[in-house]
């Protein structure tokens, strides 16, 4: 792990603490319920990790805020990754006021994030567009003074309980556009909202938009540069989505560890067994080049340097090392690690997401071969 600031140290030991006192414990309930837990979400705002991105004035982290948002998240992921996944979606929400909104824009939407304490979810994703951003149907066509904007929106992370929205949207044939929508506008409502394999304390619903009014002021950057906006948000939110999963590696880990030295097999415990032992070396392997690759990629991003190719490098390894260590470590508890007495099962759940989610592992793979021929 790279060097920590003073300021991080005690921003993790106070988290590691909450951490344990309360996130922890609620986990399993939470992943029974599916509900989204309200009292999770204050407690984050109350650390500050919601505001983490935003300029310092607000809230924001001073130096480093993609490195601290992607330690903060693997933190809170070696517990509940449902509740990890709150800051990664703020995060990424938040990235087009950002890095695109103008001063009148940020004026006036920062406090509401900050101050009034609005999620924010990103509405791209739709019934036939993923990863094919270009695909996207959902239009804003231009009337007077306004947008009238109308689309179906799935799989939006906090999409039914957001207080804003970043909404991607046809301004014309080719043309992408993004735009910052309140969640009270008139022709917004919510649809399905979808019972998932993994990460059942988080969010996912369908924003529908019929006929939305939206001022000519809330169009985010130029219109047509949509497309441009969304693949800088990717380098940003990708090296977050590998330390969630390496978060998730590292709770498997440590509780099979803990599992393998109390529980005895043939005479002896478990851990010394040379076949337990392989499994659980070749887990501490995958994380520790996981961590490796997500810091570089989250420096990367702070810095201002194009971190594309290492961002999708980052993403896709720790997902199926997450994937891969999640389900050695059902095997390793055996029957036990099947049943939702232990957590093991429920980690097995959240790390597929992983694999899917912020561009399909395929897509990173193909980014990363398109960066290199370029070279």
């Amino acid at each position: 792990m790279a060097e920590l600031t003073e300021e991080q140290k005690i921003l993790l030991n106070n988290l590691k603490r909450v951490v344990k006192e309360q996130i922890e414990p609620a986990a399993s309930e939470t992943d029974k319920t599916g509900a989204f837990d309200w009292k999770v979400a204050s407690l984050f705002w109350d650390l500050g990790l919601l505001q983490i991105m935003l300029p310092e004035e607000y809230g924001g982290w001073p130096q480093n805020p993609a490195h601290t948002l992607c330690l903060s998240i693997e933190e809170i992921a070696k517990a509940c990754a449902s509740s990890a996944l709150l800051l990664i979606i703020q995060g990424v929400g938040s990235f087009p006021l950002i890095h695109a909104g103008n001063d009148e824009q940020k004026k006036k939407y920062f406090p509401m994030i900050s101050h009034q304490r609005n999620l924010v979810a990103y509405l791209v994703t739709e019934p036939g567009a993923g990863s094919d951003v270009h695909a996207i149907t959902s239009s804003a066509r231009q009337s007077d003074e306004s947008y009238i904007l109308n689309g179906r929106k799935v799989f939006a992370t906090n999409g039914a309980v957001a207080g804003l929205y970043s909404v991607l949207a046809k301004t014309g044939e080719r043309e992408l556009s993004f735009f910052i929508v309140e969640r009270d506008l008139e022709g917004i409502s919510i649809g399905r909202i979808e019972d998932k394999c993994g990460f059942r304390g988080s969010n996912t619903a369908e924003v529908i938009l019929e006929d939305v009014v939206v001022p000519l002021a809330n169009l985010l950057g130029k219109a047509g540069e949509g497309f441009k906006i969304a693949m800088s948000d990717f380098d940003m939110s990708r090296p977050t989505v590998a330390a969630l999963a390496l978060g998730l590696a590292e709770g498997a880990l440590d509780y099979t560890i803990k599992y393998a030295r109390e529980r005895c097999t043939f005479g002896k415990p478990l851990i010394e067994h040379q076949a337990i032992q392989f499994i659980l070396a070749e887990a501490c392997t995958l994380i520790e080049a996981s961590r490796g690759l997500m810091e570089k990629a989250a420096f990367a991003f702070d810095s201002g340097k194009r971190n594309t190719k290492i961002a999708s490098m980052a993403k896709y390894f720790c997902s199926d090392a997450a994937m891969k260590i999640t389900t050695d470590m059902v095997q390793v508890l055996g029957g036990y690690g099947y049943v939702k007495d232990h957590p093991i099962e429920r980690m097995f759940r959240d790390a597929k997401l992983t694999q899917i989610f912020e561009g399909a592992n395929q897509i990173q793979k193909m980014i990363i071969g398109r960066e290199i021929s370029r070279k």
